[in-house]
C-alpha cells in the first residue's frame, strides 16, 4: 500500500495532523484520504453521502450508533449511510507511522442502481431476504477481492488516466456487489444459530465456526454435512458469500490469526499459523498475503507502535 500512495504523498499538502483530508473525485464518487500523524481522540466525521471507509495502516477504534465499539484495521471497511457521525480514537498514529484511512463517497442513486441489479440477478439463498447497504452502519472484514479491488480504487484515484471514470464506474459496481456478498456472509455468519433449521449454509458455516482450527475440515465432509453433491455445494455456497468454501475457511482462519496477533505480541508466526489451523507455516504465510496484502509480520508491523 505504501507503494501504491507514493504519488500521493508526493503530491498532497498536509494542512493538519489529525485526519488530513486529501480528495480526489470522479463522476459517481469521490475518494478520500485520511491521514494522522499523532494521538487523538472522539475525532468526528460525518458525510452528506453514503460512505464506505476502508483502512490502509494503522488503527482506529470506532464509535458507530447500533454497534459497540470496535478496533479498526487494514483489511475491513465499514459502511456508513448519509449523516451519521463515525466518533474516532487514534491511539496509536505517530508521525513516522501514520494512521491511513480512505473514505469512498458514493452517489445514493448508483448504490440504489447496483443493489437492484443484484437482487435480480444473484440468488442468495434466504429467498424471503434481498440484501442492501441500508440505513444503519456495518462493519466488515475485507476478503481477498475487496482487497485488491481498494488498491485498485487507489491507484486509480490517485492517477491521471484518460479512461478514469468508466474504469472507476465498474470498480465501484463490483465493490458494492462484493460488499453486498460480504454483508450476506457476515448476517449468516453472526446469525447461524438462527438460520441452522433455515439454511444449509448456515449450517455449515456453524459447523465451520465450531471447528474452525481443525486441520481437517475438507469441501467434500462440509457437502456432506449440507447432504449436497460436491459440485451442487460448491456452486450453492459461492453464490450466497461470493467466494468458495476453502477460501471461506482460509479466510476465517486468517482472520482468527489477525485476532492473535492483535491480541498476543508474545506468540510467534509459526505459533500464530499453528493455533490458527494451519499445518504449515509457508502456507498461512501465502494466504494470509493473498488476502491481507501484506504479510503477518508486516500486519504485525503495522499495528504495532
Amino acid at each position: 500500500m505504501k507503494q501504491l500512495l507514493s504519488h500521493h504523498t508526493s503530491t498532497r499538502k498536509l494542512t493538519t495532523l489529525v485526519e488530513n483530508k486529501t480528495t480526489y473525485n470522479a463522476k459517481y464518487a469521490e475518494l478520500n484520504i485520511y491521514e494522522t500523524y499523532q494521538l487523538a481522540e472522539k475525532v468526528v466525521l460525518k458525510f452528506d453521502f453514503p460512505v464506505i471507509a476502508s483502512m490502509l495502516t494503522g488503527k482506529k477504534i470506532m464509535h458507530l450508533e447500533g454497534l459497540k465499539p470496535f478496533d479498526f484495521y487494514p483489511g475491513e471497511s465499514v459502511v456508513m449511510p448519509a449523516q451519521k457521525e463515525m466518533v474516532i480514537d487514534f491511539p496509536i498514529a505517530t508521525k513516522n507511522t501514520p494512521t491511513q484511512c480512505l473514505a469512498l463517497g458514493l452517489d445514493a442513486h448508483k448504490i440504489d442502481e447496483v443493489v437492484q441489479h443484484f437482487n435480480y440477478q444473484v440468488a442468495i439463498e434466504d429467498e424471503n431476504n434481498e440484501w442492501s447497504l441500508d440505513n444503519s452502519p456495518s462493519h466488515l472484514i475485507n476478503n481477498s477481492d475487496v482487497n485488491i479491488l481498494v488498491e485498485r480504487l487507489v491507484c486509480t484515484f490517485t492517477n491521471t488516466n484518460k479512461s478514469k471514470d468508466v474504469l472507476l464506474d465498474l470498480m465501484i459496481q463490483e465493490l458494492i456487489v462484493r460488499l453486498l456478498q460480504t454483508k450476506a456472509k457476515s448476517i449468516i455468519l453472526n446469525d447461524c444459530e438462527n438460520m441452522i433449521d433455515d439454511t444449509r449454509i448456515g449450517m455449515v458455516i456453524k459447523y465451520i465456526k465450531d471447528n474452525l482450527t481443525d486441520k481437517a475440515i475438507s469441501v467434500d465432509h462440509l457437502a456432506e454435512k449440507a447432504c449436497l453433491s460436491a459440485s451442487h455445494f460448491h456452486k450453492k455456497f459461492k453464490n450466497t458469500l461470493g467466494i468458495s468454501p476453502i477460501d471461506y475457511i482460509n479466510s476465517e482462519k486468517i482472520k482468527f490469526a489477525k485476532k492473535l496477533i492483535k491480541e498476543s505480541k508474545d506468540f510467534t508466526i509459526a505459533e500464530i499459523a499453528y493455533k490458527s489451523g494451519f499445518n504449515n507455516t509457508s502456507y498461512f504465510n501465502r494466504q494470509f498475503k493473498k488476502m491481507e496484502l501484506m504479510t503477518p509480520q508486516q500486519f504485525k508491523n503495522s499495528i504495532s507502535v
